[in-house]
């Protein structure tokens, strides 16, 4: 991957990351209208008027939906990772090489958390300065030198400056949403068939076996979607690292040993997991494979490759 300028890849994929975010709610609506389609078919219903008169309520659902989470995603992302706030006394080293960072940028520190966890990782979350945070494990804090964490923290600080996390946590709540859909749908399969047999249940578990294969399919898509904000964002922040930090070489030894060992233990949540700085889940083989596919990272080879070329 040849590196083009910062600016240009920025405004190019801010402007698809906002084509992105339009397809989760189409993609939403489309799912309703499938489902209105086929369920009404038998009852000789126009689903354009049914559609239409559930729209308002769907829209009204999922907003109210999106304002929990939009609400709650920090206290979620602390319980999912076991984060805990770093006080300065506790390790001024990474304040001190945060705020150098943070000054030079003409950015308000964002708040710092620590992850107990001896393996090398980090994260940035939030959704406003007064949200913003960087996370820590504390492996990539005793294991990196001063410039490899300067390099970790500063494309940290990159994603929170380019609003990546911000557009993250939006592609998580909506993805949540389709997972939601498809498991309540296939929970209504499993509690159809445990009843009498009929020919009413018999056109009930048709009808739901529709609905599981229409929201499978959408919640496929929305994970395809989510790929396409979060995979191209990871060589953004590494070149804004490389250009706040004037050395690329320091990032890309970090990215090195944190390949060795990425694996928080704490957390299981997979959508959480793809806001660290490497997600381990799926598999990480260096060959093309099914699981690089839908990988929410590119391969840490091909960061590194593109870092150097800064050198």
């Amino acid at each position: 991957m040849q590196y083009i300028g910062l600016d240009r890849q920025i405004r190019k994929n801010n402007l698809n990351s906002m084509l992105l975010l339009i397809a989760f709610p189409t993609l939403l609506l489309a799912l309703v209208y499938s489902l209105i389609y086929f369920t009404q078919s038998e009852h000789h219903e126009d689903p354009n008027r049914v559609f239409l008169g559930v729209m308002p309520v769907v829209l009204a659902l999922t907003g109210l939906w999106f304002l929990i989470a939009w609400a709650g995603h920090s206290a979620f992302i602390r319980m999912a990772t076991g984060s805990k706030p770093l006080e300065r006394m506790d390790n001024k080293r990474v304040y001190n090489l945060t705020e150098n960072l943070c000054i030079s940028q003409g950015m308000k520190t964002p708040k710092i958390y620590i992850i107990e966890d001896d393996s090398l990782n980090a994260f940035a979350s939030g959704i406003s300065e007064k949200s913003y945070s960087v996370s820590l494990s504390r492996g990539i804090i005793n294991k990196l030198d001063d410039e490899e964490l300067e390099g970790v923290i500063a494309h940290e600080l990159t994603h929170i400056k380019n609003r990546d996390v911000r557009l993250l946590v939006i592609s998580i709540i909506f993805v949540g949403i389709f997972s939601f859909l498809a498991e309540l749908a296939f929970r209504s399969l499993r509690f159809a068939g445990g009843g009498k047999k009929s020919k009413d249940s018999k056109g009930s578990g048709a009808i739901i076996l529709i609905a599981i294969v229409i929201t499978a399919i959408a919640y496929f898509i929305s994970i395809l979607l989510r790929f396409g904000i979060s995979r191209k964002r990871e060589y953004l922040a590494d070149a804004g690292a490389a250009e706040m930090t004037k050395k690329p070489y320091a990032l890309a030894n970090a990215l090195r040993k944190i390949s060795n060992d990425p694996l928080i233990e704490a957390v299981e949540s997979r959508d959480v997991a793809q806001l660290f700085i490497d997600n381990p889940k799926p598999s990480t083989h260096k060959s093309a494979s099914w699981d690089n596919m839908f990988a929410t990272h590119p391969p840490i080879e091909k960061r590194i490759e593109l870092l150097e070329q800064f050198v």
